[in-house]
């Protein structure tokens, strides 16, 4: 089949990773890049070998040449660049969080699915290979009935040194970072019906929320607990481990720190180490978050060539997040959130 080609807009702090794993991906390449920074636009196309570069998402457009774009920029141009390629029939990727507000998320969808456009939300932490071994395991029956679970992410990492405009922000963590644990929580234990959330600044020099405990009511029965936290100081810095607990009917999933899996059931204790593969172009210890970018865009591949939905479609993405619009809610509030408050 021909090869799909892409652009990517926005050359910031992460879209590097996104660069890297286009460049090795199979079947797709990035052909044009766009970034409103000339220098970054530099560095980037420097690095990668684009010839093609815009300061401008409408010129990009207007001169075409692509099947797809990955939308890499912050989150209040997303709808405006989101609903530009769905207007010229783009496939497009775009970077969580979806949109700054459930009404924008929803005008996206909507426009996607009336072009017939096909729309993933790049929520990546899903794809990471310790996460996929935790949920394969689940699958497999060897713990039984899932009736609680835990998804945890502390650490007291710098993440504002890479990227200072987190600090600025009203809201910070669960936007940042809880979007990808309350994910992985629906990934794993299935949709929420509601959320009850409680948040804290502990660090002074910070406009947001840094730390998050949420507890979520799944369909089903299954309860959650999904708490983040960047004011954490540990022994050993976990960052960038999403640590898990799942207790079953028959036993129970943990994954802990050093990426270890332990699932013990009635007959046995099978504990494995799931670190994830340190590809050519990543670095300890982000190569976990590098492999899954990697992994999500061979997903995408997968899904354009196939016709299929991708698995965090827009769609999907809606039901992450309300439940990050329901937690900001309930946490101003101080109460439980349905979740029908804004899905509907």
């Amino acid at each position: 089949m021909a090869e799909l080609k892409g652009a990517l807009i926005g050359c910031g702090f992460f879209a590097v990773n996104q660069m890297h794993g286009w460049r090795d991906a199979e079947g797709a390449r990035i052909v044009a890049i766009c970034d409103r920074d000339p220098a970054r636009l530099k560095a980037v196309g420097d690095e990668f070998g684009i010839t093609r570069r815009y300061t401008s998402a409408e010129d990009l457009f207007a001169d075409g040449g692509f099947d797809f774009v990955d939308i890499a920029t912050t989150v209040g141009s997303h709808r405006a660049l989101v609903e530009m390629a769905t207007r010229r029939g783009i496939a497009t990727i775009c970077q969580k969080p979806i949109a700054p507000s459930m009404e924008d998320a929803k005008a996206m969808v909507a426009a996607c699915a009336k072009a017939g456009v096909p729309f993933m939300v790049h929520e990546n932490f899903r794809w990471q290979s310790p996460i996929r071994a935790a949920k394969a395991a689940i699958d497999s029956g060897a713990i039984g009935e899932v009736f609680w679970g835990r998804v945890s992410f502390r650490s007291a990492y710098d993440v504002f040194s890479g990227q200072p405009y987190l600090a600025t922000g009203k809201r910070f963590i669960i936007e940042d970072l809880g979007i990808h644990a309350l994910d992985i929580a629906r990934f794993l234990l299935g949709d929420a019906s509601a959320v009850t959330a409680r948040t804290q600044r502990v660090n002074p020099d910070i406009a947001g929320e840094d730390v998050a405990t949420m507890l979520l009511d799944h369909h089903g029965g299954v309860t959650s607990v999904v708490d983040c936290s960047y004011a954490t100081k540990l022994p050993v810095e976990p960052f960038p481990e999403t640590l898990l607990e799942i207790d079953g009917s028959k036993g129970t999933l943990r994954l802990s720190q050093g990426y270890r899996l332990s699932v013990h059931s009635r007959d046995a204790t099978r504990v494995e180490g799931v670190e994830p593969r340190l590809l050519p172009w990543a670095s300890p210890p982000w190569h976990n978050i590098q492999e899954s970018v990697a992994l999500i865009q061979g997903h995408w591949i997968e899904c354009l060539r196939a016709g299929r939905e991708p698995e965090t479609s827009g769609r999907d993405n809606l039901k992450t997040f309300a439940l990050v619009e329901a937690s900001y809610r309930g946490a101003a509030e101080g109460r439980t959130v349905p979740l029908a408050e804004f899905l509907g």
